[in-house]
C-alpha cells in the first residue's frame, strides 16, 4: 500500500478512529497497530508476511535466550545465529542473483561458460528495513544496552509498525520500544503537526519527485542522443527526485506516527544545504547512516588507530552502504565515490565541522557557505549518476556525453513549470531549514484563514498531480520526448 494511494487515504482514518475512539488501553491499541501493520504489509503481497513474522519470532526468541545466557560465549552464539539467518534471508532475496551473475561473468573470462540459476522472485518489500530493526535489537542486547522484551505484541509492533515498515526510518529498540509500552494520550497540537508533515511529504513525493521522474526517465533512457546541458539537467533533476521521494516518504511516516502519539527518528535534515560531504551524510538518511556508524564503523575502530585503519573503515562503511541500497555494481561505485569524497574530512579531522545548520538565524548564507553548498551538491550529483544508471557502462556514457561542447548549449528539454515548483520548493526548504520539517512554522502567527489557505493550496497542488490522467507533465513529457 503506497502512502500516496487512495487505499491509504481510506486506511489511515479508519485505523486512527479505531485507535483513539474504540480501543480502551495500551494493550488493545498495540494489538490494533500490529493487525493494521500486517494488513498494510499484506496489501503489497500477503505471501511475504511469513518472512516478516519469521524475522520477528527469530529475534524475539533470540533476545530472550541472550538475556538468559549465563556466559558471554552462549550469548555470542545466539547473536551469530540471528545475524546469519537474518542476513541469509536478506542475501538470498536481495543479492543472490547479483552474486550468481557476477560469478558467471568473472569465470567466463577464464574460458568457462556457466549459466547461473537465478531466483525468479520479487524482492519482499521493506525486508532491508525490518531486518535492520531486528539486528539493532539483538546487537543492543548483546552489548548490554537493553534487556529482552518479553511482550511479543509490543516487540512485534516495534519491528512492523506500518509507517516505517516500507521505507524507514530504521528505528532503535532503545527509542521506539519505550514509546510502545507506555500509555499514549491524544495530543491535538502534535496531531496537527503530524498532518502538516504528511502534507509536506506528499508535496515532495508527488509534486517534486514524481514530476522530476518523468524527465529523468527520458534523459537517462538515451543519454547518447542528448546534449551535455540536457544530461546535466537530468542529473540535477534526479538529485531532487530521489530526495523528494525518499524524504517525502520519511515525512509521511513521521507525520503518520505522530497521529498515533509516537515519535520516530528523523531521517533527513535538509542535506542539500550541506557545506561538505561529511555534513551531507549527517543529514541524509540519518537513521541508516547512524546505524552503520554505531554497529559497523565504531566496532571496526572508527576514526581511531593508524592511517590504514581509518581509510579501511571509511571504505568499508560506504561500500556496505552502497551495497545495502541495491544489488548492482553502480551502487558499489556510488558508495566508493562517497568514500573518496569524505576521506579528506576524516584524515584531516574536519568531519565534525559544520554541526549547526547553515546561516543559522540569518536570511542569506555567506558567499563562502554558498560556494561550499554548490560544490558539495555538485559532487553529490555526480555520484547520483551512478546510483541512477542501469550499468557502469551506461553511467560512463552519460558522463562522457556531458563533457562535450553541447554542455554550454541550452537544454533541449525545458520543463518550465517544473522549474517554478523546484524554485518554490527550495525557497520553502531554505526558510524552514531550522525546523524538523519545512512548513512546520509557516504562517503560525497569521490569521487562521491565511494559514488554512496555505494548506489548501498545497493540498490542491498535490491533488492535481495525483490525477495522472490530467497531469500536465505527462503530456509535456510525451510531446517533448527526444
Amino acid at each position: 500500500m503506497l502512502f500516496n494511494s487512495f487505499n491509504f487515504a481510506i486506511f489511515l482514518p479508519i485505523v486512527f478512529g479505531l485507535y483513539w475512539f474504540v480501543t480502551k488501553n495500551i494493550k488493545t491499541q498495540n494489538v490494533l497497530l500490529l493487525l493494521a501493520s500486517y494488513f498494510f504489509y499484506a496489501c503489497w503481497d500477503w505471501r511475504f508476511l511469513f518472512l516478516l513474522v519469521f524475522s520477528t519470532l527469530l529475534d524475539y526468541y533470540t533476545g530472550i535466550k541472550m538475556t538468559e545466557s549465563k556466559t558471554k560465549r552462549v550469548k555470542k552464539i545466539w547473536l551469530v545465529i540471528s545475524i546469519v539467518i537474518n542476513l541469509g534471508f536478506l542475501g538470498i532475496f536481495k543479492y543472490y542473483n547479483f552474486f550468481a551473475e557476477s560469478f558467471a561473468e568473472a569465470i567466463s573470462h577464464l574460458g568457462f561458460n556457466v549459466n547461473p540459476w537465478s531466483l525468479n522472485v520479487i524482492l519482499p518489500v521493506g525486508i532491508s528495513f525490518y531486518t535492520f530493526h531486528g539486528l539493532s535489537y539483538v546487537l543492543d542486547i548483546y552489548n548490554d544496552k537493553i534487556k529482552a522484551e518479553r511482550n511479543f505484541i509490543d516487540y512485534s509492533v516495534f519491528v512492523s509498525f506500518f509507517p516505517l515498515l516500507v521505507a524507514g526510518p530504521i528505528e532503535r529498540a532503545t527509542h521506539l520500544l519505550p514509546q510502545i509500552k507506555k500509555p499514549r494520550t491524544f495530543d491535538y497540537a502534535n496531531a496537527v503537526n503530524g498532518l502538516k508533515q504528511i502534507l509536506w511529504g506528499l508535496f515532495k513525493k508527488m509534486v517534486i519527485a514524481d514530476q522530476c521522474a518523468e524527465y529523468v526517465n527520458i534523459i537517462f533512457a538515451s543519454p547518447e542522443s542528448l546534449g551535455g546541458s540536457t544530461l546535466v539537467l537530468g542529473a540535477i533533476l534526479f538529485a531532487f527526485q530521489i530526495y523528494g521521494d525518499f524524504s517525502g516518504y520519511s515525512d509521511i511516516a513521521l507525520g503518520t506516527a505522530r497521529l498515533f502519539g509516537i515519535d520516530l527518528l528523523r531521517n533527513f535534515a535538509y542535506p542539500y544545504f550541506s557545506r561538505n560531504i561529511a555534513e551531507f551524510w549527517r543529514r541524509w538518511h540519518i537513521s541508516l547512516s547512524s546505524w552503520f556508524r554505531d554497529y559497523l564503523y565504531i566496532p571496526l575502530g572508527g576514526s581511531k588507530g593508524t592511517m590504514w585503519i581509518k581509510v579501511r573503515n571509511v571504505f568499508i562503511i560506504f561500500l556496505v552502504s552502497g551495497f545495502w541500497h541495491g544489488a548492482n555494481w553502480t551502487f558499489i561505485v556510488w558508495g566508493l565515490l562517497n568514500a573518496i569524497y569524505i576521506l579528506p574530512s576524516i584524515l584531516f579531522q574536519t568531519n565534525r565541522d559544520n554541526l549547526a545548520i547553515v546561516a543559522q538565524g540569518k536570511l542569506f548564507p555567506s558567499l563562502k557557505d554558498l560556494l561550499h553548498i554548490i560544490i558539495t551538491f555538485s559532487l553529490t550529483v555526480i555520484a547520483w549518476i551512478f546510483f541512477r544508471s542501469d550499468s557502469l557502462s551506461g553511467a560512463m556514457v552519460f558522463i562522457s556525453n556531458i563533457l562535450k561542447p553541447s554542455l554550454f548549449s541550452i537544454p533541449t528539454i525545458r520543463p518550465v513549470y517544473l522549474f517554478i515548483f523546484l524554485f518554490l520548493f527550495l525557497i520553502i526548504e531554505w526558510i524552514g531549514r531550522e525546523n524538523p520539517f519545512a512548513i512546520e512554522k509557516f504562517f503560525m502567527r497569521s490569521p487562521r484563514l491565511i494559514r488554512w489557505a496555505f494548506y489548501v493550496i498545497f493540498k490542491e497542488i498535490g491533488n492535481f498531480f495525483w490525477c495522472a490522467d490530467n497531469n500536465f507533465y505527462h503530456r509535456y513529457a510525451a510531446a517533448h520526448h527526444p
